[in-house]
């Protein structure tokens, strides 16, 4: 059996490099997919802490809800992410700045 350190050994590199991605590119859907390696981070820290815990299907649930959001935000992420291709003709967010003045 795994222990469970090693799982979040994985999931702290996991996040890691899903943080490094998310401020480092300058594409909105670069940015995106950081986010969603942070969040798969989270994911197996619930699924390996909840083999230790007194109920297993706690973290598991907690699991599930965090892919159900995060399918949504990627749904909602893309529509937006398109429209702004679509009008301004570029996704680097360092170039939309027309809604600063």
């Amino acid at each position: 059996m795994i222990e469970s350190s090693y799982f979040l050994y994985v999931s702290a590199i996991l996040f890691a490099l899903g943080f490094a991605v998310l401020i480092t590119k300058k594409n909105l859907i670069m940015m995106l997919m950081g986010v969603e390696l942070m969040l798969n981070a989270v994911n197996i820290n619930f699924v390996a802490l909840a083999r230790n815990a007194s109920d297993p299907f706690e973290g598991q649930l907690f699991s599930l809800f965090i892919m159900i959001i995060a399918a949504s935000e990627v749904a909602v992420a893309l529509a937006i992410i398109l429209k702004l291709r679509q009008h301004y003709k570029t996704i680097n967010p360092d170039l939309l700045d027309e809604l600063k003045n």
